[in-house]
């Protein structure tokens, strides 16, 4: 079969494949013809394509082909240039291209939306939403330092102290997270908050601090690894804690979307009107309606306070060659998915809940299509199970510690089978049955009795060399020579210092890096 790759409108500087993926493509048994000047302004030439072993042609020849890759969804115009039975794969947003779709459905097309993967982890090889998202949240960080004009991180120089900037990602999904990430990188002070609690241990890891909205309501996990609608009190929760917000921070980047509806409104009016002036403001779901009252979808726009307003609906596309690169690697996962034989025959099975999931047509060689969309739903991950309730178990009985009569006793009896082993053993036993009590005794003082934290490999090492000079000494000690005498004494003083210094200079420095301190 032939795979077609043509150019994207204007305004579009990826493309949907590359001279990499095209070599892979022909590695799974398929011939590609690519749109002369298609991947010009994603900076791969057409002497690139024709290297990795592309045909080069004209549109006719790209949209003629039996699979045509594309970024966006064709224009209906475009949609009367593709031959019965052919393979469409692109973005298509069908829940909110309605129209789209029943014009693809007029046509005896398999239409497949790639941006409508299913978020399960066998399919995140293909989820396109998310590698664009990664680049999007990464670059709105960037637009926003580009128009802070300021440093991000916090330095003190001898012309001054500069404060970190402060930074506010509403919505930590895959955009959310690399925004965080990427503020963080700059040593911003970055805040998140998200209506998914599942998602508070990602914000801290990558150096963020989580803001939970506390309202007096479960939160519910995401069942499919989107955001879902949340309810009327946790809006009212969430209003005050943007507004709060929005006066003290620098930087404000939303990126909540639900799927298939309009954007959610998060930073009103008031909020802006609340930001210091030269304050920036990121609503990446602009596209979609905006997250922000005043964005405007590509468009720049300037407040009355001066905060800037940036409503770029081309975040991914401003980093086109690497953009292309994941795109395209996200169509070669699913081509191989599509060829099991690598024979270059496309084969859909319509029973894989990845398949089925993005397919919107199929075509039915009657010359319309079946519409497929929407597909049955998908569960991706679970809320938390309630715990189970298991049997009491009995408690087990509890040790009693030995009474201060007991111990006694015992240390009594531990003296005496001393002086007998010493007093009636022939030599050399008593001599080194005292060795061995003497290096028990200090070793479970030494060793056994110490917090764990101090159990490093160097600490145990030097204290079990202190411990036997330390013992050793000791039965020098008592051979009634006062040279040698001096000297033990002098060695049980250097391995002390040793053992309780070494420990002392430990806490230390585990105290050096204990939280909080």
């Amino acid at each position: 079969m032939l795979i077609g790759v043509t150019r994207e409108p204007t305004g579009e500087t990826r493309v949907a494949a590359t001279p990499a993926t095209v070599r892979q493509l022909i590695g799974l048994g398929y011939d590609v013809v690519i749109e002369r000047g298609a991947g010009a302004l994603s900076a791969f030439a057409d002497p690139a394509y024709a290297e990795a072993g592309a045909a080069l042609g004209s549109g006719e020849d790209a949209w003629g082909a039996d699979v045509v890759l594309r970024v966006n969804g064709p224009a209906p115009e475009d949609v009367q240039k593709l031959k019965d039975g052919a393979y469409l794969v692109s973005t298509l947003a069908p829940a909110l291209n309605p129209e789209l779709v029943e014009v693809l459905a007029a046509r005896d097309l398999t239409v497949l939306a790639i941006d409508t993967v299913p978020r399960i982890s066998r399919a995140q090889s293909l989820d396109v939403l998310s590698s664009m998202a990664n680049i999007a949240g990464y670059r709105a960080v960037v637009e926003a330092a580009h128009e802070f004009g300021r440093f991000f991180t916090g330095q003190v120089t001898a012309a001054g102290k500069v404060p970190p900037a402060k930074v506010l990602v509403a919505g930590a999904g895959v955009a959310g997270l690399a925004a965080i990430g990427a503020a963080s990188s700059l040593g911003a002070i970055v805040r998140a908050t998200d209506p998914r609690p599942e998602v508070a241990d990602q914000v801290k890891s990558l150096g963020g601090q989580f803001l939970p909205v506390v309202v007096d309501e479960q939160a519910q996990a995401s069942t499919d690894g989107y955001a879902k609608a949340t309810s009327d009190l946790y809006n009212e929760a969430a209003a005050k804690l943007y507004a709060d917000q929005a006066a003290d921070v620098d930087i404000v980047i939303t990126t909540a979307l639900i799927p298939g509806r309009p954007a959610p409104k998060l930073i009103t009016r008031a909020d802006v009107a609340a930001m210091k002036a030269g304050s920036v403001i990121v609503d990446m779901a602009a596209g979609m309606g905006g997250n922000v009252e005043g964005s405007v979808a590509g468009q720049k726009v300037v407040t009355e306070n001066g905060v800037s307003i940036l409503g770029y609906t081309d975040l991914a596309g401003r980093l086109p060659t690497q953009a292309s690169q994941l795109y395209g690697t996200n169509l070669v996962n699913l081509l191989k998915l599509l060829t099991p034989a690598k024979d270059g025959e496309v084969v859909l099975d319509l029973d894989d809940v990845v398949q089925r999931g993005i397919t919107v047509v199929r075509a039915t060689g009657t010359g319309k299509g079946e519409r497929l969309w929407p597909p049955p739903p998908v569960q991706v991950s679970a809320a938390p199970a309630a715990p189970a309730v298991s049997a009491p178990v009995s408690a087990k009985p509890k040790r009693v510690p030995l009474s201060a009569a007991a111990r006694f006793a015992l240390v009594l009896a531990g003296i005496a089978v001393f002086w007998l082993v010493v007093a009636l053993a022939p030599a050399p036993i008593p001599q080194d049955f005292t060795v061995l009590t003497l290096a028990i005794v200090i070793g479970f003082y030494v060793i056994g009795k110490v917090h764990h934290a101090l159990h490093t490999p160097l600490m145990s090492v030097t204290n079990a060399v202190s411990g036997v000079i330390v013992v050793g000494a000791l039965v020098q000690a008592g051979l009634g020579v006062h040279p040698i005498q001096v000297l033990a004494g002098i060695a049980i003083l250097l391995a002390s210092i040793n053992i309780f210094g070494g420990f002392a200079v430990t806490r230390r420095m585990l105290a050096m890096f204990s939280k909080g301190n």
